[in-house]
C-alpha cells in the first residue's frame, strides 16, 4: 500500500545517539498460526509520521493489487516477526520513541490489530495508522484509539477500480473518509501521482472536492519506479500554486 519506509538521519542528536545503533526483531522463517501477521519493522522512522520519532509495524495483508505497490511482498498474509518480541522491543524504546505506526500492506487487514493498538499504548506510546481506507466499519471502531491516521487517497471514482485492480473499491474509501472527517482526530490524505492513472486536470478535481468536504492536510507524492529513485513525471508549477491555496496544511513529495 505504502512507499516503503527507512530510518531517516533527520534525528534531534540526543535521540540520534540513543537509537543510532537499534536493530529490530529477527525475523523468522515463520510464526504459529493465530499470531499477528507482522511482515516487518523499521526499528526507527521521522517520515512516517510527521514530526513524530515511531517504530512502524508493517502488517502483511492486502486485497488491493495496486499496480504501483512498493510493497508487493505485504499483499499475501504471512508473519515473520513474533508479536511479543516486537513489544520487548518497544518496551526498551520508552521515552526514546514517540510513537508506532501500523503500516502495510493493509493493517486493517489483521483481525487482532485493535488488541495490537491496545498493547501499544499501554506502553504509553502514540499510535498512527496508515490506510487505504479498504475496511469502513474496522476503521471506525478503531479510530477511538488513534492519535492521527495516513490515508491514502488513489484516485477519482473512474480510474479507482482499475487502479486498486478491483471492482467496487471507490465506495469503501468515501465511507472512510466520512468517517475520518466525522472524528476529529488529525489526518493527512495523500495521493500518489503519476499521469499514468490520473491526469493533472483529474487530481485537480479530486483535490478540490477533498478541500470542498473539509480535508485540511493533503500530500502529492510522486511515483517512483523504486524508493530513491527519480520521480516518473512530475506536476505543473500552476497545478502546484493551486494545490497549495486548497489546503492549509500541503506537501509535495
Amino acid at each position: 500500500m505504502n512507499a516503503a519506509s527507512s530510518p531517516s538521519s533527520a534525528l534531534p542528536d540526543a535521540h540520534e545517539t540513543a537509537l543510532q545503533w537499534v536493530t529490530a526483531p529477527a525475523a523468522l522463517s515463520s510464526v504459529p498460526r493465530g499470531e499477528p501477521s507482522i511482515g516487518g519493522i523499521v526499528p526507527y522512522s521521522s517520515v512516517d509520521w510527521p514530526g513524530m520519532l515511531a517504530c512502524v509495524v508493517f502488517i502483511a495483508g492486502c486485497p488491493w493489487r495496486c499496480s504501483y505497490c512498493h510493497n508487493p511482498h505485504l499483499q499475501v498474509r504471512g508473519g515473520h516477526y513474533d508479536w511479543k518480541a516486537v513489544l520487548e522491543f518497544l518496551n526498551g524504546r520508552q521515552g526514546l520513541l514517540d510513537a508506532v505506526v501500523f503500516s502495510g500492506g493493509e493493517p486493517l487487514s489483521e483481525p487482532r490489530l485493535p488488541q495490537m493498538v491496545r498493547a501499544v499504548r499501554t506502553l504509553g506510546f502514540r499510535v498512527a495508522l496508515h490506510t487505504a481506507g479498504i475496511y469502513p466499519s474496522r476503521l471506525q471502531d478503531l479510530l477511538p484509539s488513534l492519535d492521527w491516521v495516513g490515508f491514502d487517497v488513489k484516485a477519482d471514482a473512474a480510474a479507482h477500480d482499475a487502479l486498486t485492480g478491483r471492482a467496487g473499491t471507490y465506495a469503501a474509501t468515501q465511507a472512510c473518509l466520512d468517517s475520518l472527517l466525522a472524528s476529529h482526530i488529525e489526518f493527512e490524505c495523500r495521493t500518489t501521482w503519476s499521469p499514468r492513472w490520473l491526469a493533472e486536470p483529474a487530481l485537480l478535481d479530486l483535490a478540490r472536492d477533498l478541500a470542498r468536504r473539509g480535508v485540511r492536510h493533503y500530500a502529492v507524492q510522486n511515483h517512483r519506479a523504486s524508493p530513491g529513485a527519480a520521480p516518473s513525471a512530475t506536476l505543473s508549477a500552476g497545478a502546484l500554486d493551486e494545490l497549495r491555496a486548497l489546503f492549509p496544511h500541503f506537501a509535495y513529495r
